[in-house]
């Protein structure tokens, strides 16, 4: 099984995250905690980071709370939906984000949805 590390390449902390969607970094931290982004503590102090490809255009990736959400239901660890998120898919094809990026939120969530079943 790939690790997260590897699947995510470039990573934003909170106060890049904070900045690029026009927020507090308090509210950003909300945002981890309502489910609209997800995080993980890496680095050296085990800072708090973000995917960067979560945030586009200075906001949150389209349809990405709602697959966070049919993820959770399907009882997807936050590290488990990262990896699904960011691991290659022939049939999309590319990743789950790579498709919620191009706009092909309805298939990546009608998969995470039958994930659940």
């Amino acid at each position: 099984m790939t690790d997260v590390q590897t699947l995510v390449t470039a990573w934003l902390a909170l106060p890049d995250v904070a900045d690029r969607l026009g927020i507090s970094p308090s509210r950003a931290r909300q945002l981890i905690s309502d489910r609209q982004v997800l995080a993980v503590r890496r680095g050296e102090n085990s800072a708090l980071m973000v995917p960067e490809a979560f945030v586009q255009d200075g906001k949150v990736l389209k349809g990405l709370p709602g697959t966070l959400t049919l993820l959770a239901d399907a009882r997807y660890t936050e590290e488990e939906a990262l990896r699904w998120l960011f691991t290659p898919d022939d049939s999309l094809p590319g990743s789950p984000v790579e498709a919620l990026a191009a706009n092909r939120g309805t298939e990546v969530k009608r998969r995470a949805q039958a994930l659940g079943f």
